[in-house]
């Protein structure tokens, strides 16, 4: 069968220079997201596509769209990825962007605002730094909330549709924190949905995060709006309670998932019901082909790419 693949560029949790840490509550909105134009009819599953943005752009996503119809190939962008770090000296956790992800974030009007006036969500994804700070490991509810406040506000100030969870490299227990406990993350996904009612939480289904979803007799699974699988290549269902519109078996990385491979999950997707269909590392090249692959699949069609 297939091969398990997992070849994320690690580069995007790594800071690459001065921490970029937010100031919350002290600056003003960068801008509400645009409201969106109504995109040209679409059936089929939600296509999602995850931007490592050291090495690429955000608007890249927008330039695909289906030859029958010109609706948009992607349905969601997600913005790979800014981290959890550690403050040693707070013993607190706090949000991160290296310098490519601020930048995304700091000109949201050429990155961000073309691709949701094109009826595309963007969502930032966040992701672990090696600093001992993970989703799983809060101290309390209170430092849990406290971290929701951080991701919610960034969605706030930025105008973006969401956050995506991605429990990799925390390497939990580095500067003397916690391993992964049973609250944590139940407390911050109530928190962050608390805050962000009608926004976009997605689960990358990976790491002690995504088996720890229920807790004091609270199960938040209903709480996020996709799951997904984190091995590209391969077909495998998210362990989480959530129907069958909001899971994406299949996870595809455009340049390395044979084309082949790529139709065979889209065409799984559909006759098994699902509603989500996964790709990584969509770059600035003509990838046309290869999203094509999918998207005849998908909806019938093959993809146009326009530079």
């Amino acid at each position: 069968m297939f091969t398990l693949v997992r070849s994320r560029v690690r580069t995007a949790a790594l800071a690459l220079s001065a921490v970029a840490a937010l100031a919350f509550g002290a600056t003003a909105t960068t801008g509400a997201a645009a409201a969106p134009a109504p995109a040209p009819a679409k059936q089929g599953p939600t296509s999602v596509a995850y931007v490592e943005v050291n090495n690429n752009s955000m608007r890249n996503v927008g330039k695909y769209t289906l030859a029958n119809g010109g609706g948009n190939a992607f349905d969601v962008a997600v913005i790979f990825a800014a981290n959890i770090n550690y403050d040693p000296g707070k013993k607190a956790a706090y949000l991160h962007f290296n310098e490519n992800v601020q930048r995304v974030l700091d000109n949201a009007a050429t990155e961000i605002r073309p691709l949701q006036q094109k009826g595309i969500k963007v969502v930032l994804s966040v992701l672990g730094n090696h600093q001992g700070a993970g989703f799983a490991n809060f101290p309390s509810q209170r430092a849990a909330s406290a971290f929701a406040k951080q991701l919610s506000d960034t969605v706030t100030k930025y105008g973006l549709d969401g956050i995506d969870f991605d429990d990799e490299y925390a390497e939990y227990g580095n500067n003397g924190t916690g391993q992964p406990n049973a609250g944590s993350f139940v407390h911050l996904v109530t928190a962050l949905r608390a805050n962000m009612p009608n926004k976009i939480i997605s689960l990358y289904n990976i790491g002690p995060a995504a088996s720890r979803l229920s807790y004091g007799g609270v199960d938040i699974s209903s709480k996020f709006d996709y799951a997904w699988n984190p091995y590209y290549g391969t077909w495998q269902v998210p362990g989480i309670a959530l129907p069958k519109s909001k899971l994406s078996p299949a996870a595809v990385e455009i340049g390395r998932t044979s084309q082949s491979t790529s139709a065979n999950l889209a065409r799984r997707t559909v006759n098994e019901g699902y509603g989500v269909y996964l790709t990584y590392n969509l770059d600035g090249t003509d990838r046309s082909a290869e999203v094509s692959a999918f998207t005849r699949e998908l909806y019938g069609s093959d993809a146009v790419y326009t530079p």
